[in-house]
């Protein structure tokens, strides 16, 4: 069984969607469900009681853990300066906060087995220090220091750990934001252009296959830096 957060949306219900018709058994986590063509919990991961509660549900299905995928996140242009309090407390709890406690609630249900697969997300903002992303990129730099000490930490028992860190994906985090804008970021990847959410899963289905059994503790871009 996977579990999958930030599966009403986005990234993470294409992930959803793509390992279900690998006819992989699904359990999507997300804040909103209603409507959702797999199984699912109510959870907002920002919030570690609801956390803990989702953790509990998954865990009365009976089944194996075999992977926990932390897709949820939230993102917010803009000059640090001009970014209110709240907004930075969000952004720190979702992307931050909220990998941190999935990790600590799901990865027991792998490490008892000593087999499993963790994948974090960040953003090419961090490597490339985009300007107005100084917020957003720093809650997910500390995703990606927090996947590297992980991943040592689950080694002896056989749990791989790996973050994603993607360019521009056309989903819905990049409503609002201008061809123009997408194409400057792009400009400074290795391969300049915007991906597709299918190219995502492409990878996420590479690190969880036994084929990459190397891999842990590495940040990967799509799109390159």
């Amino acid at each position: 069984m996977i579990v999958v957060t930030g599966a009403s949306r986005g990234l993470g219900n294409a992930i959803c969607h793509r390992l279900a018709a690998k006819g992989e058994r699904i359990v999507g986590l997300a804040r909103s469900i209603e409507g959702l063509a797999f199984d699912a919990v109510a959870c907002d991961v920002g919030e570690f009681a609801s956390v803990k509660s989702a953790a509990r549900q998954v865990k009365g299905f009976g089944e194996e853990v075999t992977a926990l995928i932390n897709a949820a996140g939230i993102a917010s242009m803009n000059l640090a300066v001009m970014t209110d309090a709240a907004t930075v407390e969000r952004l720190i709890q979702t992307n931050l906060m909220g990998t941190i406690y999935c990790c600590q609630q799901f990865a027991p249900l792998m490490m008892r087995k000593k087999n499993g697969a963790i994948i974090n997300f960040s953003t090419v903002a961090v490597a490339l220090a985009l300007k107005g992303e100084s917020v957003y990129a720093a809650s997910k730099a500390g995703v990606e220091a927090f996947s590297r000490s992980f991943a040592r930490e689950m080694a002896d028992f056989n749990v791989r750990v790996n973050c994603i860190a993607p360019g521009p994906i056309r989903t819905d985090l990049l409503r609002g934001i201008s061809d123009a804008q997408i194409e400057k970021i792009t400009a400074q990847q290795v391969i300049p252009k915007a991906f597709q959410a299918g190219d995502v899963c492409d990878l996420v289905e590479l690190l969880l296959d036994a084929r990459a059994d190397s891999l842990s503790g590495q940040i990967l871009h799509v799109g390159g830096v």
